[in-house]
């Protein structure tokens, strides 16, 4: 039997885990904000699902975007210093040793014992060595743009859909409080589901994730008041 067993660490969820939740976070506050702002302005409930459509589609379009030109630029640096440590590799790979070997020796480990790890290391994958342990660059935490707005886009449109079906099932003389207080919920919900699945407390973040959500509805809801008011 094997001495060694593989442990599933919860940094392995970064890359996607983050841009789900911003995705659902920012579907669910946009799209009840919009949605609360036109309704508040006296509009009709038809026209408010009609502006909830519309920022659900524009809001998933421009995270999809946004998000896969943010972390292709993160790429694009990771691609650059792999490219630039490929050549410095062929050119100097003594000195490239010493590098190697000085980042251990920082972390506590004794210089001879340092060396013969960084020489070791280097013979069965130098590049990935130094991508590791000299850049801070592993399969872990690489940036992968299309992931990241495929999964944007997606729990953008999954978090903005849920305001919608609250505008639905409510009757138009309740739409304000049914939308405000169900988009909280919905709110709250989403970050204790984001912490349980990255491992964090519970109550911080779903504190954190409401209150923010909260202030912006909040503000919108008075802009589209004193708006709807003016235009009177």
């Amino acid at each position: 039997m094997s001495r060694f067993h593989k442990e599933n660490h919860l940094v392995a969820r970064i890359g996607w885990l983050r841009a789900a939740v911003l995705g659902a976070n920012d579907g669910i506050i946009s799209t009840a904000s919009l949605i609360l702002g036109v309704a508040s302005a006296a509009s009709s409930g038809n026209e408010a699902l009609v502006a909830g459509v519309a920022g659900l589609v524009a809001g998933a379009m421009s995270m999809a975007a946004g998000e896969y030109v943010s972390v292709s630029s993160q790429s694009d640096t990771e691609n650059a210093d792999l490219a630039r440590e490929t050549r410095e590799l062929a050119v100097e790979p003594e000195r490239e040793t010493d590098e190697l070997t000085e980042v251990y020796v920082a972390r506590g480990v004794e210089v001879g014992l340092a060396r013969q790890v960084a020489r070791q290391l280097m013979a069965k994958d130098a590049l990935g060595a130094h991508a590791r342990d000299e850049l801070g660059i592993s399969e872990t935490t690489t940036a992968r743009p299309v992931q990241a707005a495929l999964a944007s886009a997606a729990t953008f449109s999954v978090g903005a859909a849920a305001p919608l079906l609250l505008v639905l099932v409510s009757p138009p003389t309740l739409l304000l409080p049914v939308v405000a207080v169900g988009s909280l919920l919905f709110l709250a919900v989403l970050g204790a589901v984001g912490a349980k699945a990255g491992g964090a407390g519970l109550l911080k973040a779903t504190i954190r994730v409401t209150f923010w959500g909260a202030l912006a509805m909040a503000l919108t809801t008075g802009i589209g008041s004193l708006f709807g008011t003016v235009v009177k």
